[in-house]
This record gives C-alpha cells, sequence and structure tokens, in this order.
C-alpha cells in the first residue's frame, strides 16, 4: 500500500505543526495519568487545541485515554479508597450526563475559563487560609458538587481534574491510594463518554485515525509517571500537584478569557 492510498483509507492529521504539540500533550498526560503531576494532565487539551479545535481534541484523545486508564488500573490496583470512590463515582456520572445534553450549547472556551477560574480560586484559598493537620475534612455534599463539576470538564475538554482534586486533595490520602482512586474514577468516566462523543460526531475516522498514530506515547508517558510516583515523598508529591493545577488555572482563563 502506497502513502497515498493509506492516507486515503486512514485520513489522519499529517501537518507538523500538530505533531509539535500533540506529542508533549499526550506524554503530559500519560505522566499525569500515574498521579505524578496530577494537575498538569488537564493542560494536554488545551496543548493540542493550538492546533485544532476543543472538541476535536478531546475527540482524539478518547482512544489513548482508554489506553493509559487500563495501564493505570493495572499500576494501581492495590491502592484504591473503595469507600470514596463509591461515593464519587456515581456524582461524576452525572456531571458526564449534564455534559452530553448541553456539548452544543455551551461555548468550550467559556467552560475552560470558568474551570481555571475556580482552580485559581482554591489554590488562592488554600495558601491564604492552610488547612490544619486537624481540619475537618470538606463535607460531602461539597465533593458531591465538585465532583459533578469534575465530570461535566472531563465530558467538554478531559479537565475533570481541577475540581476533583479540589475535593479530594483535602482529604489527605496517601499518594498510591489518590492515584489509585483517581485511576479507577477517571477510567469508568472516561468510558461512559464513548457512546455520546460518537453520538454528537466526534469520532470520525480523521481523529480516530490521528489518535491511533500517537497511541505508542501512551504508555511511556504512563511509564515515565509510574517509576517517579511510586518513589515521590508524600509533601513534594501534593506541591507538585498544586503547581499543575496553578499552570492549568493560568492556561485555561488564558484560553477562556484572554487569548
Amino acid at each position: 500500500m502506497t502513502l497515498s492510498s493509506f492516507l486515503s483509507t486512514f485520513p489522519l492529521i499529517t501537518h507538523p505543526a500538530f505533531y509539535a504539540v500533540a506529542i508533549p500533550a499526550v506524554l503530559l498526560m500519560g505522566v499525569s495519568k500515574s498521579g505524578f503531576g496530577a494537575g498538569f494532565g488537564s493542560l494536554a487539551v488545551p496543548l493540542m487545541a493550538l492546533a485544532v479545535p476543543v472538541p476535536q481534541a478531546a475527540a482524539i484523545f478518547m482512544p489513548i485515554l482508554l489506553v493509559m486508564d487500563l495501564l493505570g488500573l493495572w499500576a494501581f490496583r492495590q491502592h484504591v479508597d473503595w469507600r470514596l470512590l463509591r461515593f464519587m463515582l456515581p456524582c461524576a456520572l452525572v456531571g458526564v450526563a449534564a455534559g452530553t445534553l448541553l456539548f452544543r450549547l455551551l461555548d468550550a472556551r467559556l467552560v475552560a475559563g470558568l474551570v481555571g477560574l475556580f482552580t485559581l480560586l482554591f489554590l488562592a484559598q488554600r495558601l491564604l487560609f492552610p488547612p490544619r493537620p486537624d481540619s475537618a475534612p470538606p463535607p460531602r455534599w461539597l465533593g458531591a458538587v465538585l465532583t459533578a463539576t469534575g465530570g461535566f470538564t472531563s465530558f467538554v475538554s478531559h479537565a475533570g481534574g481541577p475540581p476533583i482534586n479540589a475535593y479530594a486533595i483535602p482529604l489527605r490520602l496517601a499518594p498510591l491510594v489518590f492515584t489509585g482512586t483517581m485511576a479507577y474514577l477517571f477510567f469508568v468516566v472516561n468510558l461512559s463518554k464513548w457512546a455520546p462523543y460518537a453520538w454528537l460526531g466526534l469520532l470520525d475516522m480523521r481523529n480516530l485515525a490521528t489518535s491511533l498514530a500517537l497511541l505508542p506515547l501512551a504508555p511511556l508517558g504512563v511509564w515515565i509517571g509510574v517509576n517517579i510516583a511510586k518513589r515521590i515523598d508524600q509533601k513534594l508529591f501534593y506541591r507538585l500537584v498544586y503547581w499543575g493545577m496553578a499552570l492549568t488555572g493560568c492556561k485555561l482563563v488564558w484560553d477562556g478569557w484572554l487569548a
């Protein structure tokens, strides 16, 4: 099969500028899926969106996320807070359902800006009013709202991390338990998005072919992150999550209102 016939059958994106941002975005998402640098994963779609529209970037990530999620499940299968997962999962799926119904009515840039603003406000609150070691965890009603918001923003732009981190970080889970619980949560959330994405016409051959071309990078990013996450100090772990959330918040605010 010649290159031209291959591209006519599998019409993937071929522009070099796309891969200049897509390759770092996939590696960044893979590292975040390991738990190390968890706050950075929400930068992946905005980064890829420098070359393609946000909905297309989100669609390209779907098969990649599936592979990454499966690798994360295997790597952290013994480190899951099942009680917390049972509470968060239904809330996240409510958010996915809301995202499905509102997807065509919402401007993705506006959603990105709101997620970024919320993220920066959360970080400002943590900086100005740092929690004490004996402080109570967030109330469950707030956890339900934040997790549902995370399911919604995950559907729109795979940016579910900041709202969910805002609830999960104050719980002060061990890094491996935090990572494992988030791995299982986002596996189900991302799996639930396949049918709605197909229904909305986002999973076309061009996006899927491009995703397959990027797929070999998925295990590389997860492998890098897993090897670091298993050796990292808990204090440094959460400090890196905060830095990731700060960068994500600034980037999303820029994309939503300033670009």
